[in-house]
């Protein structure tokens, strides 16, 4: 069960906690790199999940990890869709069927190009509810297929981000320190390239 957003308060958190951008999930890891880590959610690295043992690993990487960062305490869960008008038709429609609880926070315009076909709008939803394992499966799979993706998953301080993609989370700790910790605790769900993608 979802309680009532408070726009204006996740907003003004938001800026005060990440300040070098918005809230679009796949440029925190570069603004964040200090505090970033990438844990892939399948052996060897595979990206998508093809059977029901598969979903089951996925989804036990993503919420052991989850449960590492938020256990005894609210999340926001961000999901997130995007339009060519700011009012117009959002994609993808199963935002909503993963998401329903979700209410819209803000709409992001991207509209500095003089060509107005070039315009887009980024609509980011957000609920707040207690943590559980087991709590945002459904919007999981969704990303686990590469139907959703954006999505952001934190406390309700916004001390810690855990962004889930197809083939993995990054999360964003709250120090290096903590990241190492996490890191060092699950070795063998880290990417194998230097880069750590």
């Amino acid at each position: 069960m979802s309680s009532g957003l408070d726009r204006d308060h996740l907003s003004a958190l938001w800026q005060r906690r990440y300040p070098k951008g918005p809230p679009i999930a796949h440029e925190l890891r570069a603004a964040y790199g200090d505090r970033w880590v990438r844990f892939h959610s399948l052996p060897g690295s595979k990206r998508y999940p093809q059977t029901e043992g598969e979903y089951a690993i996925a989804l036990h990487r993503y919420n052991t990890v989850l449960d590492e960062l938020f256990a005894g305490t609210e999340i926001y869960v961000v999901t997130v869709a995007w339009s060519w008008e700011r009012g117009g038709p959002e994609s993808p429609p199963e935002r909503h069927q993963a998401h329903p609880q979700g209410t819209r926070w803000t709409t992001l315009a991207f509209d500095d190009d003089p060509d107005p076909e070039l315009h887009s709008y980024t609509h980011l939803y957000a609920d707040r509810r207690p943590w559980r394992k087991g709590t945002v499966d459904g919007v999981l799979r969704k990303v686990a297929d590469d139907v959703l993706s954006g999505v952001i998953i934190t406390d309700s301080e916004l001390s810690r981000i855990h962004h889930p993609y197809d083939g993995g989370a990054d999360v964003i700790a709250t120090s290096s320190a903590e990241r190492d910790r996490m890191r060092d605790s699950h070795q063998d769900w880290l990417p194998r390239n230097p880069a750590g993608l």
